[in-house]
């Protein structure tokens, strides 16, 4: 099992002293991944429904701040040597596709093939109108085309592209990322539209633990999910083994014992057994990758959290 750390820009990741001193605790813990998350802008009134709560608020509305993933990611490139760099997830719709192929390449060349593409199509309508996007309802389509246009210009001697949001032809691209052929492209979301997306464009499969109409909390509900995975895959030939499968486990994880709704043991709480032996349920159900929020507000409390997992839990399950 890989562990990344979900680093919210925002709170004790706000800061460029916050961001370097968590990312230099993780990298030194052994963390596999450092991953921010992405908003460009917070509107003052949301009303588009979050997928993440039972609710549909968005735990975030109320704070505002956030810093753009793509110049936090290069800024890390810098920072780091050997943790991987994740989108966790980029929307995908919010940048146009061969600027943002150039931006990811860029940073895949400067931290030296570190970069893993997390992609979303996106929740936010409000977010969408404020910075210009195509309209809202198109953003899958998009996102398909989006991801097409980054591996044309990734691969391609000669790259062209004839599509319904981006048209060019007659250009260089270089440098080209260092990974071939291109940066592991990771597909979030937890529907069947998602898991189609990941089987015919994806090189993984990065799920959100926490939705409501498709919880993936516990080792046994992954496991069922992709079995709807590996049919889907089945259906347009994709081998489902190839796929590299994470997961974003945004529920708590926590050194309490935090009963369930029927009194249990919820999982990833409690003693550092305990969660060890979650934790390899999970890669028993075919999670390679667990990316975990363990940010405080604080800084000193989010060291001392990434102490505690990387000193306590890491060593048990042999990351």
């Amino acid at each position: 099992m890989k562990f990344g750390l979900q680093l919210m820009t925002r709170g004790a990741g706000a800061s460029a002293d916050g961001v370097v001193a968590i990312a230099e605790k993780a990298e030194a813990l052994g963390f596999s991944y450092i991953a921010p998350n992405d908003h460009i802008v917070v509107p003052s009134d949301i009303a588009s429904r979050y997928p993440y709560s039972e609710d549909g608020m968005w735990p975030g509305a109320k704070v505002g701040e956030c810093h753009e993933q793509l110049s936090v990611l290069a800024f890390l490139a810098a920072r780091t040597s050997a943790i991987r760099l994740l989108t966790s997830v980029m929307v995908v719709p919010h940048r146009d596709p061969v600027l943002t192929a150039k931006i990811l390449s860029t940073i895949d060349v400067l931290s030296r093939g570190r970069l893993t593409v997390g992609c979303g199509a996106g929740w936010m309508q409000e977010e969408f109108e404020a910075i210009g996007t195509p309209p809202f309802d198109e953003r899958g389509r998009m996102t398909d085309e989006y991801v097409a246009i980054f591996k044309e210009l990734w691969t391609q001697d000669d790259p062209s592209f004839d599509g319904a949001y981006a048209k060019f032809s007659n250009l260089h691209f270089s440098p080209r990322p260092v990974q071939t052929p291109n940066p592991p492209i990771w597909i979030g979301g937890e529907s069947k539209a998602a898991l189609r997306r990941a089987a015919r464009i994806g090189d993984g499969w990065y799920p959100a633990s926490n939705n409501p109409k498709f919880p993936l909390s516990t080792p046994t509900l992954f496991a069922e999910r992709t079995v709807t995975l590996n049919q889907v895959c089945e259906e347009i030939g994709r081998d489902p083994g190839e796929l590299d499968l994470g997961l974003f486990y945004i529920d708590v994880v926590s050194s309490d014992e935090i009963p369930d709704a029927g009194g249990q043991r919820r999982a990833m709480t409690g003693k550092p057994s305990d969660i060890a032996e979650d934790i390899a349920a999970f890669s028993a159900a075919g999670v390679n990758t667990m990316v975990m929020i363990l940010q405080q507000q604080e800084l000193p409390g989010t060291l001392d959290r990434l102490d505690w997992f990387g000193s306590e839990i890491m060593p048990l399950v042999g990351s």
